[in-house]
């Protein structure tokens, strides 16, 4: 039986409007080989995790410019655990201060990329630690 597919959903929570680095992530990640679902511009934590549940993901990417992830990347975590899909890993990008990546990671965010990292470093951080979830 072939390996399941690593499904991964590409999110932008809160009100940041710009979604080019999103974008991007997602065609690298699709044309790596992994199943991309984006869900667009101006996603509430309640949208990303139902779209998570629905879509039956094995990782989110949340992508966020407006300094509100300190708020949003957690209340996504905490949605997860409510709908009962907590193996379902987060990692985000975008601009978050070196100081609060610390914090992120205790709360459960797996990894951060900020501005600078390649596509490249992404796909690899993918295939070295994320697995698909048992269906």
């Amino acid at each position: 039986m072939p390996e399941k597919r690593l499904r991964i959903l590409v999110a932008k929570p809160g009100l940041d409007g710009h979604d080019r680095g999103a974008k991007i992530i997602a065609r690298a990640l699709r044309d790596a080989g992994f199943e991309v679902i984006y869900t667009g511009l101006h996603q509430t934590p309640e949208m990303i995790a139902e779209a998570a549940a629905q879509e039956d993901v094995d990782a989110i990417g949340l992508s966020i410019l407006s300094g509100a992830h300190m708020t949003l990347f957690p209340a996504v975590i905490d949605l997860l655990k409510q709908k009962g899909i907590d193996d379902v890993a987060v990692f985000g990008g975008g601009i978050i201060p070196p100081e609060d990546i610390p914090e992120l990671k205790t709360l459960g965010v797996k990894e951060i990329f900020t501005p600078g990292a390649s596509t490249e470093d992404i796909i690899n951080w993918v295939r070295a630690n994320l697995r698909a979830r048992d269906a």
